[in-house]
């Protein structure tokens, strides 16, 4: 099988704003796009992206995930890198029009058609360092994918490192290019060196979240995490697993987690920790290293209650439980 997001379908939805009004949206060649050597985006990083799903249910039907909240993500992190505006109705058309043309590529469950709005700056303009970019430019690409971990029933291996960051505390709420290659460099060396899966970033000791997931603690029937703030990004599969916590009648304690306060409860039996995404969804955790320690999280293995809680997301993505927070879109 690919590697995920190495396969796309051969179209996507484009819309080129040219610093008055959007272009309307048409679908175009998904391999090729033209761009100025001096755009802004190439020197100065003016891009943001999204990821969201849509699902097969067994009627047949398309349903997509949570499109409302990932479009509201889109345009705040296209108003803090100070892109042009986008047009919410328009995008959410765009992303409706091409998972529609391609319906019938989007894969049976565990599989999913993977949605990725992407928003850039593109004048061209090597003087604007300081200055945003007038134009730009969003399109819809689409990848068909399985699983994002693809190791079956095991767990991952996290590094806390509580002297660096993922990115400046001010653009952890963006979903920007910029914080994934800045995190980059931590997450190589620790696999090449710790056999690491990812790195928990924790500066100062505060927990706050991996180079591309959020980070939650389990312990007993609470789930914990770190509140929402600026520094890390706002999960909106974080949030649906937070929201089928409570469902299910769980405590969530949305608070300031440290690391000594992590590895106390982590060694505790029955204690579980996990990852969420929207690629990930809610992937274990099964061994912390820091400070050239290891340590289990409860028995280092799969956890029940993060298993109970990806399977109830499951379900509601995969149409086979009530839709009762109205997140599912038809197409």
């Amino acid at each position: 099988m690919a590697a995920f997001g190495t396969v796309f379908m051969p179209e996507m939805s484009i819309s080129w704003f040219d610093g008055e009004g959007w272009s309307t949206a048409e679908r175009v060649a998904s391999d090729s796009i033209q761009l100025h050597p001096g755009a802004h985006v190439l020197h100065y990083s003016s891009t943001c992206f999204e990821g969201l799903k849509a699902f097969r249910h067994q009627d047949g039907s398309i349903k997509i995930f949570r499109m409302d909240r990932n479009i509201a993500r889109f345009a705040q992190s296209s108003e803090l890198l100070s892109l042009p505006a986008i047009d919410p109705a328009q995008t959410e058309a765009m992303i409706l029009d091409i998972v529609k043309h391609f319906a019938a590529d989007v894969p049976e469950p565990p599989g999913s058609m993977y949605i990725r709005p992407t928003h850039f700056g593109t004048e061209p303009a090597i003087g604007k360092a300081a200055a945003p970019s007038l134009t730009s430019c969003q399109y819809i690409l689409l990848s068909p994918v399985g699983d994002y971990f693809s190791g079956g029933d095991t767990t991952l291996r996290l590094l806390l490192d509580d002297t660096g960051m993922r990115c400046a505390p001010h653009m952890g709420m963006i979903k920007s290019g910029g914080n994934y290659a800045s995190a980059l460099n931590p997450i190589l060396k620790a696999k090449k060196e710790l056999q690491a899966d990812q790195v928990l970033f924790c500066p100062g000791g505060d927990v706050q979240e991996t180079g591309a997931a959020n980070f939650l603690l389990i312990d007993g029937d609470e789930v914990i995490t770190k509140a929402l703030d600026e520094s890390f990004l706002h999960g909106v599969t974080r949030d649906s697993i937070l929201t089928i916590a409570k469902d299910l009648g769980m405590k969530v304690s949305e608070r300031q987690l440290t690391v000594d306060e992590l590895l106390e409860r982590a060694a505790k039996p029955g204690c579980e920790a996990a990852l969420s995404g929207t690629a990930a969804v809610l992937t274990p955790v099964g061994t912390l290293i820091h400070k050239g320690q290891e340590y289990k999280v409860g028995n280092g293995g799969v956890g029940e209650t993060t298993v109970k809680l990806r399977q109830a997301l499951n379900a509601i993505q995969w149409g086979q439980a009530e839709d009762k927070h109205g997140w599912l879109t038809s197409i």
